[in-house]
């Protein structure tokens, strides 16, 4: 997959996964934040997001929650992770 078709992939599976009906993937920016100020997203969110994520794409996040929210920043850091996780594994 292109960066492009991952964050885009990312978006819908955001919306999708988390029920956000107002929200369509195009109004999420790949760097807007998605917890506080940003998409506004709160911790169920991110248990949520994070299966969705790993359906999706096959990943596995590790336990350290520090690098999760990392991870978890925004679309743009999630698609590194994406894009990381995809070329470790081939």
């Amino acid at each position: 997959m292109t960066r492009e078709e991952i964050e885009r992939k990312l978006k819908e599976t955001i919306v999708s996964s988390l029920d956000l009906e107002d929200l369509a993937p195009e109004g999420i920016e790949s760097d807007m934040p998605l917890f506080g100020e940003g998409l506004g997203l709160d911790s169920i969110d991110a248990l949520e997001l994070g299966m969705a994520v790993k359906k999706a794409f096959g990943v596995t996040f590790s336990s350290d929650a520090a690098e999760n929210r990392r991870i978890f920043r925004s679309v743009s850091t999630l698609a590194d992770f994406v894009e990381k996780s995809q070329q470790s594994a081939n």
